[in-house]
């Protein structure tokens, strides 16, 4: 049985927004997904979430995606994701 989170939201955020604070985060984000425990893992070792057109590899315990691809694609220079949990943005 996994004790990971089932479901996180994933912000992308311009690189130069700082802190942590889910709802300014939420607001500085030019794209969000809720993304939901697929049950596997990914090639980087950490669970796979996948939702609204993000596939993910989050390590639960630190929130750090350690993947990413959105609608298929690496997110281009100039923008980093943060992942906050899922009811809190």
């Amino acid at each position: 049985m996994s004790t990971h989170p089932q479901r996180f939201e994933i912000l992308v955020v311009p690189e130069h927004i700082e802190g942590d604070d889910a709802a300014s985060l939420a607001g500085s984000a030019i794209r969000s997904a809720v993304v939901d425990a697929t049950g596997r893992y990914g090639s980087s070792g950490y669970p796979r979430y996948a939702g609204d057109g993000m596939v993910a590899d989050i390590d639960p315990e630190t929130r750090t995606v350690e993947a990413l691809l959105v609608d298929g694609s690496e997110l281009d220079y100039g923008l980093s994701a943060r992942v906050v949990d899922a009811e809190d943005a």
